[in-house]
Parts: structure tokens; C-alpha cells; sequence
């Protein structure tokens, strides 16, 4: 029978994006990407619990913009295939972070390229373009603050404000590449920017029907369905309390508690199952120990 850990870990490779097999994390040995095993993007996104807490957070933050879930609504099947949608996206921030500089940089170029094919009418019937520098600098703060929440409830409490601002300035380069442009690199830049945009979000019918598809998205197995069922309301509490309240998801301080003690005990499972994760892979490229 094969062991209980080995389980687990097939189960979350399911999910992630390290699933679609496309790009070899291990090589080439001693390339150290973009970042580096010494970055603070290497310790926030090397944990795969808080950086599902964080993904779900950020993908419930963006949606509230209409013009980011315009190019998603209208350029994608999303509504049919939510979890290929997930695994895309966990495989362009696994590349990005740990995979070697060419891998990395060929992903941000298929991206950036796709984006160029991404525009239309937003549900407000503004114009919206995916390439449009500011929606770029949206998607990635709504992207990286939800990351740095998670990792500070779920992870690490104790991570500097100078770690914090660090991993803004560094996080920074990646949407960079991509035509972002004006980006916040601190914490403190990060809260005024995020202040300064809540006047342009909705949660509207389209936003209501992007949380109601994620809700309902199908386990991978009936075991998971538990877990899945807490980060998801992991990822809602991560969410600034003004967005939960604009969404109508404000949780009650005991579903908050509850649900840490659940993702708590989830996360220790995990990291005690997987061992071949993003981050282990691109360790081994560095000829780090197991």
C-alpha cells in the first residue's frame, strides 16, 4: 500500500501547477533563477499551505476590479475548468520563483504575450486590455499582499517589516518584466495603493458567480474536500475587511479562530508530506540537502 505521505503528496501535485509536467525545476544545477535561495520571494512562496491561502485570497481581491475579471470572463474557460485555471497559475509563480533563469523567463514572455491577445469591454463598458500597465500593477499588489498575509498568519508571524518590504521590492521585478508599471515596494506604499484603488472595485453579479464557481470547484478526492473547504475560508478571511464586507463575506470572529486552528493542523500535514514541492526542487538545483 503506499504510504500515507507519498498519498498526500500526489493529491496536492493534482492541484499545482507543478502537475502540467512542462518545466524541470531540478535544472540546471547551480542556477539560481531569479531570485535565489537567499530572497524573502523564495521563504513567502516556498510554502505551499500559505501560499494556497494566499492564491485563493488573491484570486477573490482581483476579481473585485472589473476590468481584471473582464479578460478572465471573457478570454478563458474558467466557469468549465476553475482548477486548470488554478494550475496555470501556480505554475507561472512556481517557474518564476524557483525555476532556472531561461525557464522563468520564457513563461513571462508566453505571458506577456498572451496578454497582448486579451482586451474588450468590461461589464461597465470601459475598454480594458490585459498588457494595460496599471491593470498589471493591480493584479500583481492584489497578488503579493495576499501572499504576505497569508505567510504572516500561516507561516511566520515573526517576518520583519524590513523582510516584509523586502519581498515587495523583490516580488516587484517579476510584474516589471511584464509591463507593470509604478508598482509599490514596501509595505506602507502597498496599504496607500490599495486605498487609493478601492473606489474603482465591484463585487457585482459576474464577481458573485466567480466566488459561487470557486466554492463549488470539485476536490481531487473526497479526503480533500475538508481541507479545500477550510482554506477557502482561509483565503476569504486573508482579505482586507473592507473587501470581505464589499463581498458580503465578513466571517465572525469564531469562524476566523476556527478556521486558523483548522489551517494550522492542515499545514503541518502538508509540510510533512510534501517533499518535492517547488521549493525542494530548485534546493536541489542548488545542491542544497533534502
Amino acid at each position: 500500500m503506499e504510504p500515507l505521505r507519498q498519498r498526500i503528496e500526489r493529491q496536492v501535485f493534482r492541484v499545482n501547477g507543478l502537475s502540467l509536467n512542462e518545466f524541470d525545476l531540478t535544472q540546471p544545477p547551480g542556477d539560481a533563477g531569479l531570485f535565489g535561495p537567499e530572497s524573502v520571494v523564495w521563504r513567502v512562496h516556498g510554502d505551499f499551505p500559505s501560499m494556497l491561502c494566499g492564491g485563493i485570497s488573491a484570486l477573490l481581491l482581483q476579481m473585485l476590479h472589473p476590468a481584471a475579471l473582464a479578460g478572465v470572463w471573457d478570454h478563458s474557460n474558467f466557469r468549465a475548468d476553475m482548477l486548470g485555471r488554478l494550475r496555470r497559475t501556480s505554475q507561472f509563480i512556481a517557474v518564476t520563483t524557483f525555476g532556472n533563469q531561461a525557464d522563468a523567463n520564457t513563461l513571462i514572455e508566453r505571458v506577456k504575450n498572451i496578454h497582448l491577445r486579451v482586451s474588450g469591454v468590461d461589464n461597465y463598458q470601459q475598454p480594458y486590455a490585459a498588457s494595460d500597465p496599471a491593470l498589471l500593477t493591480w493584479v500583481h499588489v492584489a497578488e503579493t499582499s495576499s501572499f504576505l498575509a497569508a505567510h504572516l498568519r500561516y507561516r511566520n508571524p515573526q517576518l520583519s517589516l524590513r523582510e516584509q518590504d523586502d519581498y515587495y521590492a523583490e516580488a516587484a521585478r517579476i510584474a516589471q518584466a511584464l509591463g507593470a508599471e509604478s508598482l509599490p515596494t514596501s509595505v506602507a506604499e502597498t496599504q496607500r495603493y490599495l486605498e487609493q484603488m478601492r473606489p474603482a472595485l465591484r463585487f457585482d453579479a459576474r464577481t458573485a458567480e466567480v466566488t459561487r464557481l470557486l466554492w463549488q470547484a470539485p476536490a481531487p478526492h473526497w479526503m480533500a474536500y475538508p481541507v479545500m473547504r477550510a482554506m477557502l475560508y482561509g483565503g476569504t478571511g486573508l482579505l482586507p475587511l473592507w473587501a470581505q464586507q464589499m463581498s458580503g463575506a465578513e466571517l465572525p470572529r469564531w469562524r476566523q479562530q476556527f478556521t486558523q486552528s483548522q489551517i494550522h493542523l492542515v499545514a503541518r500535514l502538508l509540510r510533512w508530506s510534501v517533499r518535492r514541492g517547488a521549493w525542494h526542487r530548485a534546493r536541489a538545483r542548488m545542491g542544497y540537502p533534502p
